[in-house]
């Protein structure tokens, strides 16, 4: 699975599957807006499982973020943001997808080699992961290797 690719049938619940595509991008653009890592002008369509983000943003970082909290909803299988523009990211990023029995203590501690430091990747994911004890298997989050 790449970024932009995501389990559809996991996630944190944003919308019905009842809803319609309108229903489903004005809730998702909602959830975006609510911890907005910094995107201007949000745009966001779903059709079917799809969900297209457009806007802008100076800080690379809000893109990612923006992507991982729509493609973390359930529902989503891809997010497309082609029409979401930033500077080109100038931080080494690595995308993680959570596994069964990891905790972020776990993660950082795989990435970093010191455990200690997972408050580094809750911080880095504050609008991806609400709780650091709170994540979830197939969860995508962004690990900097600054």
């Amino acid at each position: 699975m790449g970024l932009f690719d995501f389990a559809r049938n996991i996630g944190k619940k944003i919308f019905g599957s009842d809803d319609s595509d309108d229903d489903a991008a004005a809730k998702l653009k909602q959830h975006i807006e609510e911890d907005n890592p910094g995107i201007n002008n949000l745009e966001v369509e779903v059709v079917d499982g799809v969900a297209t983000i457009k806007g802008d943003t100076d800080d690379p970082s809000a893109l990612e973020k923006a992507v991982l909290m729509a493609g973390n909803a359930m529902g989503i299988e891809e997010v497309k943001a082609d029409e979401l523009t930033s500077p080109a990211q100038t931080v080494e990023v690595q995308y993680y997808e959570i596994q069964e029995g990891d905790s972020l203590w776990k993660i950082a501690k795989a990435f970093y080699g010191d455990g200690n430091k997972y408050e580094q990747i809750f911080e880095a994911n504050r609008e991806v992961i609400q709780d650091p004890d709170k994540i979830f298997p197939g969860q995508k989050i962004r690990i900097p290797m600054d």
